[in-house]
């Protein structure tokens, strides 16, 4: 059984990735916890109108986030009516990294999946700021489903891979659950400018190859100076499903949080991105 961790401020960006999450899991036995975390400043003076003298800015908020939770749970089953699932809910009212930490220390969380959003006008950046977060300070793997993206099967996915990494089994585990519900085949891409590997980039490559034995994968070899340019440009040649990636320390995934470079290069990809720690590094 999956324990699933779904974020919501009720956008429709959260919304979309909770539906996202039961087609993504629909032949899984699954428990889901769609979780809404509330802090004081999202408390609106047209709020404090409507309150009873005897009620608080705190009961209110947790009042109105569990009615709606319940709203987006029964919007969830309805639709679905999958009998492998069961939805609970959580309100928090805490800090939102916090929130999510505990919540997936005590319910043991598999994955989290959330939305992201888009920035002003036609052009997305990656995830939105929470997401972004989560990804960086959270141990818990994060499937971040970008604004208005449907599930379309997952046939192929791809990871990327500097192969300096000592990979391990357990941190891989998503991503290889996520790759056996639907038999996908794996592009393990490598982004390099012509350069041969180390016997320790072997060894780590070697490891890969027999760690997904049991799925179809290949090596992909990509000489391009710009990483941003070979993955983006590899995932829409190759219609690529899903984009994963180890580590909050990956020096990759340094450079796509350094706010400069999401707003200067804001990194158009409409595929779900699936990010892992890897607490071998």
């Amino acid at each position: 059984m999956k324990s699933i961790l779904l974020p919501t401020d009720f956008s429709k960006n959260s919304i979309n990735a909770i539906n996202y999450a039961a087609e993504l899991f629909k032949n899984e036995v699954c428990e889901f916890y769609v979780i809404n975390i509330q802090k004081a400043s999202s408390f609106v003076s047209d709020d404090l109108m409507t309150m009873t003298s005897s009620a608080t800015i705190y009961h209110t908020l947790i009042d109105i986030a569990k009615k709606s939770i319940k709203n987006v749970i029964n919007e969830v089953k309805e639709t679905y009516n999958n009998d492998l699932h069961e939805f609970y809910s959580i309100v928090d009212y805490d800090n939102f990294v916090d929130g999510i930490n505990q919540v997936c220390e005590t319910r043991h969380i598999d994955l989290i999946v959330m939305g992201t959003k888009g920035a002003s006008g036609a052009e997305k950046v990656i995830f939105g700021s929470n997401t972004a977060r989560v990804m960086q300070r959270c141990s818990t793997p994060v499937l971040a489903i970008p604004d208005g993206c449907k599930f379309n099967g997952l046939d192929k996915i791809a990871f990327t891979s500097n192969y300096s990494i000592k990979y391990n089994k357990k941190n891989l585990q998503s991503l290889l659950d996520i790759s056996n519900l639907y038999k996908s085949s794996i592009d393990i891409v490598h982004v390099t400018i012509d350069e041969d590997l180390t016997p320790n980039q072997e060894d780590n490559r070697a490891f890969l190859d027999a760690y997904f034995g049991n799925l179809k994968h290949e090596f992909i070899n990509l000489e391009e100076k710009n990483i941003f340019k070979a993955v983006n440009q590899y995932i829409k040649d190759n219609d690529i499903k899903v984009l994963a990636m180890t580590s909050r320390y990956h020096p990759f995934f340094e450079r796509l949080f350094t706010k400069h470079l999401v707003e200067t290069f804001v990194f158009k990809i409409d595929i779900p991105f699936l990010v892992m720690e890897n607490s071998n590094q």
